[in-house]
């Protein structure tokens, strides 16, 4: 594939950039040319290596008119390779100026953070040992080839406007670093980044690695100190009204159980027992008497 010929300067796009990120993604973005029609559009080709063929961007950014101003790519690999990028445009109103350009593809990688950033702390002393993994590319295996910059802080008390001076060490290898100035009384945190130690890597620092804090336990935030006395005068008031509702319970009066002699009081119990008596002594002495007439009659 070739380039169209001709085209007026300043109509060719501006600024071409690439970027890979995440090992495989790559955004690739340029400006509408100075002097280009409005009615312009143009068109992204690209091949990773010589061999190959041109292929046209599959996924197109548009600006508010609706003009191709960059393209996103997935799945690409580094290695060593050289990409040539092509951009084409087309126009009702006159020819446009045609852009090439060529990029070795390590050179236009942000590397990602390191991996597994870890602290160990052993001891006043001996202060805290910061270990970490490489950060991944699909080309570059080696520890040797990437190299360091560490960003150690004093965390801030709430009370405090502002932070102690940072710690900050360059151009460290390998994967640890020994933290001597440790004070186990002062919180801390650490974030690392990566670049370029001599290989195919790019020599622009990569993405930092998200803070990693240490040492003192941490100072409760405004709102976790909030949430904490909410939850304390919820229990409060929850202990409160179990006490009230208890002592409640145990002040009420036990009800008294029923009369079984359907609340006659005891003097008029006493009554009806003297009349009973005397109603069964009547009716003895009425069967005496009758008995003594029986006998008189025989």
């Amino acid at each position: 594939m070739g380039f169209q010929g001709g085209g007026m300067n300043g109509t060719a796009i501006e600024n071409f950039i690439c970027v890979i990120y995440n090992v495989s993604f790559m955004n690739c973005t340029w400006h509408v040319g100075r002097t280009a029609p409005g009615d312009t559009q143009y068109f992204l080709y690209w091949k990773s290596s010589r061999r190959e063929e041109f292929m046209g961007c599959q996924n197109y950014i548009k600006d508010n008119c609706g003009r191709h101003t960059g393209c996103r790519f997935q799945n690409v690999t580094i290695k060593n390779k050289m990409a040539h990028f092509l951009v084409n445009a087309s126009s009702s109103g006159q020819a446009i100026k045609p852009f090439e350009k060529k990029i070795a593809l390590y050179k236009i990688e942000k590397l990602t953070p390191p991996l597994n950033v870890t602290v160990n702390c052993t001891g006043v002393s001996y202060g805290c040992e910061i270990q970490w993994q490489p950060p991944r590319t699909s080309h570059v295996k080696r520890d040797a080839c990437f190299k360091y910059e560490i960003v150690i802080e004093n965390t801030a008390d709430p009370g405090k406007s502002m932070k102690d001076a940072s710690k900050i060490k360059s151009n460290i290898t390998g994967r640890s670093y020994i933290f001597q100035n440790f004070n186990a009384e002062k919180r801390y945190s650490v974030k690392i980044r990566a670049t370029d130690n001599g290989c195919l890597v790019s020599q622009t620092w990569g993405e930092w690695s998200i803070p990693v804090e240490f040492g003192r336990e941490h100072l409760m935030s405004t709102s976790g100190y909030t949430l904490f006395l909410l939850s304390l005068i919820t229990a409060s008031l929850v202990f409160f009204i179990c006490i009230v509702t208890c002592l409640k319970t145990t002040s009420t009066p036990v009800p008294q159980p029923k009369d079984p002699f359907h609340e006659i009081s005891p003097m008029h119990f006493q009554i009806a027992y003297e009349n009973q008596l005397i109603k069964h002594e009547a009716e003895e002495i009425i069967t005496t008497i009758e008995e003594m007439d029986d006998m008189q009659v025989k």
